[in-house]
C-alpha cells in the first residue's frame, strides 16, 4: 500500500491488517481529535446564559447551537463521502483546520449574527472530526474488534465531558466568554499536526480519480437548512399558515426530491441510497435521529434550569453535569466489552431507548423546589441511557454497510444523529423560549417586573440576581416551566426510539476478509416480530 497508487478494487473491500501497535499509534490522533471535538461543546454550554446576555438575544439563543449543529449536519455525509473519495488524511485534517478558524472567528464576535455565522463555519469543520474519527476507525479495525479500540477511544470522554464543563464555566466567570472558543486552538493545533503524521499509512486517492457530487450536496444542504428554518420560525417568528412557512416548506419538499433523483443516477452520490437498502442501518439510523431528537434539544436547556433556576455559577453547573457524563461514560465503556466478549449488542439499543424516554420524563417533572440531589439522579438515568446508545447505532450502521462505503455510511449515520439534534435545538429551543416568555410576562405585572417581554432577552444569571426577589421568582419559574414543557415533548418524541430498537435484528459482526456471505449470516427475531 503507497500513497502515491490508488488503491485497489481488493483492497478497498479488503483492506490490510493492522497490528495492535499501528491502531494504537493512528489512534492517538483520533483521540486528540475527538476530544477537540466533545470539548467545544462542553465548555460552550455553560457559557451560553453570558454570551446571550452579553450579546443581547434570547430569542436566538437556539441558533447559537442550531447553526453549529445544522452546519455540522450538512457538512458531515459530504466529509464522508470525499474521505472515500479523496482518502481519510487530507479530509479529515482539512476539518480540523475550517474548526480552528471558526473557533477564532466566533471568539471574535461582535453580535449574536456574527456568532452564530461564525459558529456555523465552527460546525461545518466538526462535521468532519466525528465522522473522519469512526471512518478511520471502520477502516483499520473489523466490526467484531472495535468496541475494543471503541473502549479505549471512550477513555477521553471523562476529561471532555468532566474537564470541559468546569473549564467553560471558570472561562465564564474569572475570564471572559470569549475564551471558551479561543481554549480550542492549543489542542486544535496538536490534533493537525498528529493526525498529519499518524495518518499518512492510510490510502489515498489520486485527484484525478474523483468525481465530486457539488449538485448533491448543494440540494442537501437546501433542504436541511430549509427545515430546520420551519421548525425554528414556525409558531414564533411566523404563524405556520403565513407565506414565508409554506414557501419554505415547498423548497424544502422540492429540493429532497431532486436531492433524491440526483443521487440516483450520479457516479459517486454524496449519500448513497444504496445504504438506506439494510433495515438494520434503516432501524439504527432512525433511533438515532430520534434520540439526537429528544437528548440535544433537552440537554442543551439544563445549564439554564441550573444557573436561573437553582441559582448555580456557571463553573458549578458545568460540574453538576458530571452524574450524567460519568453515567454515561461507565455505560459506554461496558457496553463495549460486553460486545466485543460476546458479539451480542441488541439488548443495548432497547435499554438504552428505555433509560432516555425515562430520565427525560423526569426532567420534565423539575420545578422551582427540585434539588440539585434530584436533578443529579435524573442526569444519571439519562446518562445510562446515552452510553447505551452512543457507540451502539453507529456499531450496527457500520456492520450493514459495504466497506467501499464505508464513509459516506458513516457520514449519514452521523448525518441522521445531527439533524436530530438539530431539529430537537430547534424545536425544543423555540418552545422553551415561548413558554418562558408568556410565563414571565404573564406575571410581569404583580412581580414588579416592568417590561417583562423586553427583559427576558437581555436577563443573565448575574443580572437576575440584582432584581428584586418578587422578579427572581417570577423568572425561575417562567424558566422552569419552559424547561418542563420542553422535556415532556423530548419525551414523548423518545418513546418512539423504543419502538425503533425493538425491531432492530441481530446480525453477527464481520470481521475483515471475512466469508463473502457474512453479511447474510442468520439474524434473531426481533421482539417486535415475535409478537406479531
Amino acid at each position: 500500500m503507497t500513497q502515491t497508487a490508488p488503491a485497489s478494487a481488493d483492497a478497498e473491500t479488503h483492506p490490510p491488517r493492522f497490528t495492535h501497535r499501528e491502531i494504537m499509534v493512528t489512534m492517538s490522533g483520533l483521540v486528540i481529535a475527538m476530544l477537540l471535538a466533545m470539548l467545544d461543546n462542553m465548555i460552550v454550554a455553560p457559557a451560553l446564559p453570558t454570551i446571550v446576555g452579553d450579546l443581547g438575544g434570547l430569542n436566538h439563543l437556539a441558533w447559537v447551537t442550531t447553526g453549529y449543529i445544522l452546519a455540522s449536519t450538512a457538512a458531515t455525509p459530504i466529509w464522508g463521502k470525499l474521505g472515500d473519495l479523496l482518502g481519510r488524511r487530507i479530509t479529515f485534517v482539512s476539518s480540523i483546520a475550517i474548526f480552528l478558524l471558526g473557533s477564532v472567528l466566533c471568539g471574535m464576535s461582535q453580535n449574536m449574527g456574527e456568532l452564530i455565522g461564525f459558529r456555523a463555519l465552527q460546525g461545518l469543520g466538526a462535521g468532519g472530526l466525528m465522522v473522519g474519527v469512526m471512518s478511520v476507525l471502520a477502516d483499520i479495525v473489523p466490526p467484531r474488534d472495535r468496541s475494543k479500540y471503541q473502549g479505549v477511544m471512550m477513555a477521553v470522554m471523562p476529561v471532555a465531558m468532566i474537564g470541559g464543563p468546569l473549564a467553560g464555566g471558570f472561562i465564564t466567570d474569572h475570564l471572559n466568554w470569549r475564551w471558551a472558543f479561543y481554549v480550542n486552538l492549543p489542542l486544535g493545533i496538536v490534533a493537525l499536526l498528529v493526525c498529519w503524521i499518524v495518518l499518512a499509512k492510510l490510502p489515498r486517492r489520486s485527484a484525478g480519480q474523483v468525481r465530486i457530487d457539488w449538485t448533491g450536496a448543494a440540494l442537501l444542504t437546501v433542504w436541511i437548512t430549509t427545515l430546520v428554518l420551519i421548525t425554528s420560525w414556525g409558531g414564533t417568528e411566523y404563524d405556520w399558515a403565513s407565506p414565508v412557512i409554506i414557501g419554505l416548506a415547498v423548497v424544502t419538499v422540492v429540493a429532497f426530491a431532486a436531492f433524491v433523483l440526483v443521487e440516483r443516477h450520479v457516479a459517486e452520490p454524496i449519500m448513497p441510497l444504496s445504504v438506506f437498502t439494510d433495515g438494520n442501518f434503516n432501524l439504527a439510523g432512525a433511533l438515532s435521529l430520534v434520540v439526537g431528537f429528544a437528548m440535544f434539544g433537552g440537554v442543551t436547556l439544563l445549564p439554564q434550569f441550573q444557573q436561573y433556576v437553582q441559582g448555580s455559577s456557571a463553573t458549578n453547573s458545568g460540574l453538576l453535569l458530571m452524574p450524567m457524563m460519568i453515567a454515561s461514560m461507565v455505560l459506554s465503556l461496558a457496553g463495549g466489552t460486553v460486545i466485543s466478549k460476546t458479539g451480542r449488542y441488541r439488548a443495548l439499543p432497547i435499554a438504552g431507548s428505555v433509560l432516555i424516554t425515562v430520565g427525560l420524563a423526569l426532567f420534565a417533572t423539575m420545578d422551582t423546589g427540585t434539588s440539585r440531589f434530584m436533578t443529579g439522579v435524573y442526569m444519571v438515568v439519562l446518562g445510562a441511557g446515552m452510553g447505551c446508545l452512543m457507540q451502539t447505532t453507529m456499531l450496527i450502521a457500520q456492520n450493514s454497510a459495504p466497506l467501499k462505503d464505508m464513509g459516506a455510511a458513516t457520514g449519514a449515520a452521523t448525518f441522521l444523529r445531527n439533524m436530530g439534534g438539530s431539529l430537537g435545538v430547534s424545536v425544543l429551543g423555540a418552545l422553551y423560549t415561548s413558554t418562558l416568555t408568556d410565563s414571565f410576562t404573564s406575571a410581569g405585572g404583580a412581580a414588579g417586573a416592568g417590561n417583562a417581554g423586553g427583559a427576558v432577552a437581555q436577563m443573565t444569571p448575574e443580572a437576575l440576581r440584582n432584581l428584586p426577589e418578587a422578579v427572581q421568582h417570577a423568572f425561575a419559574q417562567a424558566v422552569s416551566d419552559g424547561v418542563g414543557i420542553a422535556f415532556a415533548w423530548g419525551a414523548g418524541v423518545a418513546v418512539i426510539g423504543i419502538v425503533l430498537a425493538l425491531f432492530i435484528r441481530h446480525v453477527p459482526l464481520r470481521g475483515f476478509g471475512g466469508a463473502p456471505g457474512a453479511d447474510k449470516a442468520p439474524v434473531e427475531v426481533t421482539a417486535a416480530e415475535h409478537a406479531r
